[in-house]
């Protein structure tokens, strides 16, 4: 594929409020931009593994927002820091 004719995007860092079951399983609810902007999560479709969607590290969760799909990534945390579970990141196109 030609470097020129891939879309260019960056890692829009999100706060997503989820729920976890019984067995772990953790599902996110809602979306919240850094402005303010909320969106409920109207169906989770899909999770794997983020490198078999985006050859990158971490979770892909493919999710219904407003009637569209769209991918909302789960960054897990380095261990060198166990505090920290993980974070949450929406891919934007850039101009």
């Amino acid at each position: 594929m030609n470097r020129n004719c891939r879309r260019k995007t960056e890692k829009v860092y999100v706060k997503v409020n989820s729920d976890f079951d019984a067995t772990g399983y953790m599902q996110p609810r809602q979306i919240t931009w850094g402005d303010g902007r909320t969106y409920p999560i109207e169906q989770v479709r899909d999770f794997r593994p983020a490198n078999t969607i985006a050859d990158m590290p971490g979770d892909c969760y493919t999710v219904m927002v407003k009637g569209q799909e769209r991918h909302l990534f789960f960054e897990h945390s380095d261990p060198r820091f166990p505090s920290r579970f993980g974070r949450w990141f929406v891919e934007v196109e850039t101009k």
